[in-house]
């Protein structure tokens, strides 16, 4: 899968968990089957904590577990099934064949968190959200991808 360069661009401050919420409510609206959002930052930048905020405004009802020890977690929500990747761990592209990434795409969306050890896995209509920690629990936000984005901003 290529990576055509990205078109929408949008930078955001996050000021508490209700704001966070609602980005996650944003990003929730614009996925569909094949869709990856890449969640990128630094540990403890609240890229599990946005992804959680996207999979309650699917319709989880439950506490969604981060997927560290497990790689990845799916989610069957009413519409789509959603795959929550955690790459933290992966050290060689041949592990990420094992973890699959594409039938996950086939199957529904994809949530994918360290994204840069995807390796060009990810499709061309990928949202790159990268988060950033600031002063005073905020967390400044760049969302980055193709044009159709913009709709849900």
């Amino acid at each position: 899968m290529s990576h055509t360069p990205p078109e929408f661009h949008r930078s955001l401050v996050l000021n508490d968990l209700a704001a966070t919420g609602a980005l996650g409510a944003q990003i929730a609206a614009g996925l569909h089957r094949g869709t990856a959002v890449a969640l990128a930052g630094e540990l403890g930048a609240g890229k599990t904590a946005l992804a959680r905020a996207v999979l309650r405004a699917r319709g989880l009802k439950t506490e969604a577990p981060s997927p560290s020890f497990s790689l990845v977690q799916s989610y069957d929500l009413p519409g789509l099934t959603i795959s929550h990747f955690d790459l933290y761990r992966i050290e060689h592209d041949a592990e990420l064949l094992e973890l699959g990434i594409e039938d996950a795409l086939d199957q529904g969306a994809i949530l994918m968190e360290w994204p840069q050890r995807a390796s060009g896995q990810l499709p061309d209509d990928t949202l790159f959200v990268h988060i950033v920690s600031g002063t005073q629990g905020k967390r400044h936000v760049e969302l980055r991808g193709p044009q159709r984005w913009a709709n849900y901003f």
